[in-house]
């Protein structure tokens, strides 16, 4: 049996499964909709506010442990674990974290980033699950500029100063990590922590985030291009939000269908990767599971029939709205293998 599973959830659907999953549920994420108050009472409902594009209700995405879970806080931290992983959760508002006067200082988002950083890694140090596996981060405006620096940039500081400050390395083992423009909110990042290290995965066709040169901010980002963790009899693959990106540039600037196959070539890189270190499991594109987000709404359909074309009709993704990382890149896809998706 698997330790972990996803189930999407129509809104409709929530008040049939709610209160069967409420004792296994590690994560419940919406996007940007709310559900009922009613149906959800009980389980731990993260809101991350991308938009859903192309799907004509909202929908929950359910992550489910085959044991029972427990939950816990610790500071800003709230988290459930269920003896193999832990899924937390960190929401903090930038106005709890007042720049000085004269903005000469670290702006507000850069200082709560490393907070958080420090919060989620001091929990982790104090608990056997001591692992980052995969990050999700969210922000608003991520490619405004304050303090003469684009937030994005902002913020891959306040991750590393995070990084630093906890004795955690930049280069070695890092977890899998998306960085996502929302339409507001607070910063929120959600993770999965586990007992064992994971694998870092990179991809042959790009530079490391890590090794980025200082064209892209002061502080490289923290993060590496997929994970491989075990967990028990488990092998999970984490593919971070992978974009149109060679070497270390953008590339096909303007171009959503031709950024949507150069991501897709980073995903089947990513893979052949993966597949050189998976202990005992052999990954195929087009049996992962896709979470797409498109700067524009309208650019749906074409990354979509991307996808189809290249997986084909069954291919499994949902897509969002979202600012991606750099102000030139249109699409970012990330992917989860070896983590079953249920339909109820």
């Amino acid at each position: 049996m698997s330790s972990l599973s996803i189930t999407y959830l129509r809104t409709d659907q929530l008040g049939r499964w709610a209160a069967a999953w409420r004792e296994h549920a590690l994560a419940c994420v919406t996007f940007a909709d709310d559900p009922p108050c009613d149906a959800v009472a009980g389980l731990p409902v993260i809101r991350v506010q991308t938009p859903m594009v192309g799907q004509p209700q909202g929908v929950l995405e359910v992550w489910r442990s085959a044991s029972a879970v427990v939950s816990g806080q610790s500071g800003a931290v709230h988290y459930r674990c269920n003896g193999d992983l832990m899924f937390g959760q960190v929401i903090l508002s930038e106005s709890d974290f007042p720049e000085v006067a004269d903005g000469a200082g670290p702006s507000s988002l850069q200082r709560a980033t490393k907070s958080a950083f420090q919060e989620i890694f001091g929990l982790l140090d104090r608990t056997d699950y001591p692992y980052l596996l995969r990050v999700w981060n969210y922000f608003p405006a991520i490619n405004e500029e304050s303090h003469g620096l684009e937030r994005y940039r902002q913020f891959n500081i306040g991750r590393q100063e995070g990084f630093l400050a906890c004795g955690r390395s930049l280069t070695e083992n890092i977890p899998a990590a998306c960085a996502l423009g929302t339409v507001g909110g607070q910063l929120t990042i959600l993770f999965i922590a586990g007992q064992n290290s994971p694998v870092a995965i990179e991809n042959p066709r790009q530079v490391s985030a890590y090794h980025y040169p200082p064209d892209y901010g002061p502080r490289s980002p923290t993060f590496s291009r997929a994970t491989l963790a075990r967990v028990g009899e488990q092998e999970m693959l984490f593919i971070s939000g992978t974009s149109s990106i060679v070497g270390h540039r953008s590339v096909h600037i303007g171009d959503v269908q031709a950024q949507t196959r150069e991501a897709l070539a980073n995903i089947k890189a990513v893979v052949g990767e993966a597949n050189c270190s998976a202990f005992h499991t052999h990954y195929a594109e087009e049996n992962l599971a896709y979470k797409v987000y498109v700067r524009r709404a309208r650019d749906v359909d074409v990354v979509h029939a991307e996808i189809q074309h290249a997986y084909g009709a069954k291919a499994q993704a949902i897509f969002l709205e979202a600012d991606i990382c750099r102000q030139d890149l249109l699409v970012e896809i990330e992917a989860i293998a070896g983590i079953p998706l249920e339909t109820p």
